[in-house]
């Protein structure tokens, strides 16, 4: 046994197969991979996952097939802009909301632009208001 393998064995009680169980549990109960991580960490006493596991949760969930079409980040920079574009229409002279939301969908759209790239996302994939409305739902 390596001296790594020893020092994760001193922290971590759960074996391999338990954690992805627990990753998966969690996963269902609607968390996000750092939700999920967080939780580990301060319920289950594990403190790394990929120091136990030597994947990141993220692969654990892809190769579940529990993994999510939108990437995390893309997806909670389209959930500010929904609650932007909400309040905006309540406070129509808010005008630092505004500038708010030009800078999200900015970044959304840079983002989408990378993941189009990389192939995570389908090459047609536009970010519209309409249609981030019913992905945030």
């Amino acid at each position: 046994m390596s001296a790594k393998e020893e020092k994760q064995g001193q922290y971590v009680d759960y074996s391999l197969n338990e954690i992805e169980e627990l990753i998966v549990q969690l996963s269902n109960q609607g968390m996000s991979p750092a939700l999920i991580g967080l939780a580990l960490r301060d319920q289950y006493g594990i403190p790394n996952v990929k120091n136990a596991t030597q994947k990141r949760i993220n692969q654990i969930l892809s190769e579940k097939k529990l993994s999510t079409d939108i990437p995390i980040d893309l997806l909670n920079l389209i959930e500010r802009s929904v609650a932007l574009q909400k309040h905006m229409t309540a406070n129509n002279k808010d005008y630092s909301a505004q500038r708010g939301y030009r800078i999200t969908v900015s970044k959304i759209r840079r983002l989408a632009h990378y993941y189009v790239k990389t192939g995570k996302l389908p090459a047609g994939w536009k970010y519209t208001p309409e249609t981030a409305a019913l992905l945030v739902k």
